[in-house]
C-alpha cells in the first residue's frame, strides 16, 4: 500500500492461532474431534480452571476461566486435558517458521499470537492480505490447527481485525474502513482497555472505540492520565510502534520470570530454593540478550492471602549470574516479606542493563568472574543442546516437583511494549 508520494504504509499483520491449547489437544488425541474438550490447569497446582476450550465445549457455554467443575456442569461429558505447555510452545515454534518465510519480523504477543510487518515483502506476495490467507492456508495444512488473521496499517488495528472473525478468517482493516469495522466496536475491545477502564469511560458516556476516539486527548488524559493519551492514539489508528525481530532487545526494560507454586512456602529454605530456580531462568535469558549486564533486580512475593509485596534493589556489581541475581532477589526477600501467610508465588526480574561494553570495575575479582562466566556458558550450552533441567543445582533437588520444572522452557518473552512508542 502506498499513501501519497513514494510513502509507504506498514502492512502489519495480527496472527492469532484458534482455542490454541485445546487444539494441539485434539491434534494429539483426534478421536477426541467430534468431543467437548476443555484445557486445564493442574489442580495440584492450584490452577484448575479451563485456559482453553474446542468450539464444541464453547457451544455448550463453557467459558476461559471457568474452574473445571463449572465446566463439568454446563457440559456433563466433557472431556478434561491438563495442560502441557512443552507441547504447546514447539508447535507455537513451528508456526513461527510458516511466519518468517515471508518476514524476519515477527514479535509474540503470548505462546499463540504474533505480530508480524510484511511492509517490505507485501508488493512481492501480492499485498498484505494474500499474505494473510497464505499464512491461514499453511497453518491449517502443515500444522494441523487454525489461524485468525488481522491485516492493517498498525499494530493496535491489526490485532483487533484478527479478534474478528474466528475461527479460520481473515480480516483487512484500511484507512478506508476503520470508522465502520473499528469505531462500531465496544471500547472494551481496545486493547489495554481493562473492566475498570471500561467502567470510568462507560461513566462518563464513552461505550464505543469512536466515542472514545472522538473525545479529546487533553480530556482523556484528565480522566485517566497517561493510559488516556494511549488509548486516544489506539483508537484513532496513530499507533507507530514497531513489530521487534527477536534479536532487537533494545527496547526491552526488564527480563523475568514468575512461578505460583504448587504448595505453599512456609520457610526462608523453600523461598530461597525457589528464587535460585527463577534466578538461573533469568541469569540465562539475560546472557542470551544482547545486554552485557544488569544492575537491578526485582522482587515480587505473593502470600495465601494474595496480598503482594515488591522490593527493588541494585547488586554491588553489574552482572548476569544467577547466583548474583539470587542472592539480591534473597536479602530483598528477607527486608520486605512480614511472613504473616505462607508465600504462593515469587516473581524476580531485572533491569538497569549496560551494553555489550563495560567498564572493568578494578576491586573485582577478574579471574573468578571470567570462571564462573565460562562455567555458566558451559551450563547454557549443554542445557540448550539437552534440555533446561539436564543439569540443575543442588538446593533444587531437594523438591521433585520443582526440580522438573522448565521454567525458561514454559515462558515466552514479550520484549517490545506499545509504552514510550508512540
Amino acid at each position: 500500500m502506498v499513501r501519497g508520494k513514494g510513502t509507504l504504509v506498514r502492512t502489519i499483520l495480527h496472527s492469532d492461532l484458534n482455542n490454541f491449547y485445546a487444539s494441539v489437544e485434539i491434534l494429539r488425541h483426534p478421536e477426541l474431534k467430534e468431543t467437548p474438550v476443555v484445557v486445564c490447569g493442574s489442580k495440584e497446582d492450584r490452577h484448575g480452571i479451563v485456559l482453553a476450550k474446542n468450539g464444541i465445549a464453547k457451544k455448550s457455554g463453557i467459558r476461559t476461566g471457568d474452574v473445571y467443575w463449572q465446566a463439568k456442569q454446563k457440559c456433563p461429558n466433557v472431556v478434561e486435558i491438563p495442560a502441557d505447555f512443552t507441547a504447546y510452545l514447539r508447535v507455537s515454534k513451528e508456526v513461527r517458521k510458516i511466519y518468517e518465510r515471508y518476514t524476519d519480523r515477527v514479535e509474540a504477543f503470548g505462546i499463540d499470537e504474533c505480530w508480524l510487518d510484511v511492509s517490505e515483502s507485501a508488493n512481492l506476495f501480492g499485498g498484505g492480505k494474500k499474505i494473510a490467507e497464505e499464512i491461514r492456508a499453511a497453518v491449517k495444512k502443515e500444522i494441523g490447527i487454525t489461524v485468525s488473521v488481522g491485516v492493517s496499517w498498525n499494530k493496535i488495528f491489526a490485532k483487533l481485525g484478527s479478534d474478528m472473525k474466528k475461527p479460520d478468517a481473515v480480516t483487512e482493516i484500511t484507512e478506508e474502513n476503520y470508522r465502520d469495522l473499528v469505531w462500531r466496536m465496544p471500547v472494551e475491545e481496545l486493547l489495554y482497555v481493562g473492566r475498570a477502564t471500561k467502567n470510568k469511560l462507560n461513566r462518563r458516556g464513552v461505550y464505543t472505540i469512536g466515542q472514545l476516539a472522538n473525545t479529546g486527548e487533553a480530556l482523556l488524559s484528565d480522566w485517566l492520565g497517561k493510559w488516556g493519551r494511549y488509548l486516544y492514539v489506539f483508537a484513532n489508528g496513530l499507533d507507530c510502534s514497531p513489530v521487534v525481530k527477536r534479536e532487537e532487545e533494545q527496547n526491552i526494560k526488564s527480563i523475568g520470570n514468575s512461578l505460583t507454586n504448587y504448595r505453599d512456602l512456609k520457610n526462608d529454605e523453600d523461598v530461597r530454593m525457589l528464587i535460585l530456580l527463577l534466578s538461573d531462568s533469568v541469569a540465562a535469558r539475560l546472557r542470551e540478550s544482547t545486554f552485557s549486564k544488569a544492575r537491578t533486580v526485582h522482587l515480587i512475593v505473593t502470600d495465601s492471602s494474595l496480598v503482594h509485596y515488591s522490593k527493588q534493589g541494585k547488586m554491588s556489581l553489574p552482572s548476569r549470574s544467577a547466583t548474583d541475581i539470587a542472592d539480591c532477589a534473597y536479602e530483598l526477600f528477607r527486608a520486605v516479606f512480614p511472613w504473616n501467610y505462607p508465600v504462593r508465588a515469587v516473581s524476580v526480574s531485572v533491569s538497569d542493563f549496560i551494553g555489550p561494553i563495560e567498564q572493568m570495575n578494578l576491586f573485582t575479582d577478574i579471574l573468578s568472574e571470567q570462571k564462573a562466566e565460562r562455567l555458566e556458558n558451559t551450563i547454557d550450552r549443554l542445557r540448550k543442546r539437552y534440555g533446561n533441567n539436564v543439569i540443575q543445582r543442588a538446593a533444587i533437588l531437594k523438591d521433585e516437583r520443582l526440580k522438573k520444572t522448565d521454567i525458561k522452557g514454559e515462558h515466552v518473552i514479550h520484549p517490545e511494549n506499545f509504552f514510550g512508542k508512540t
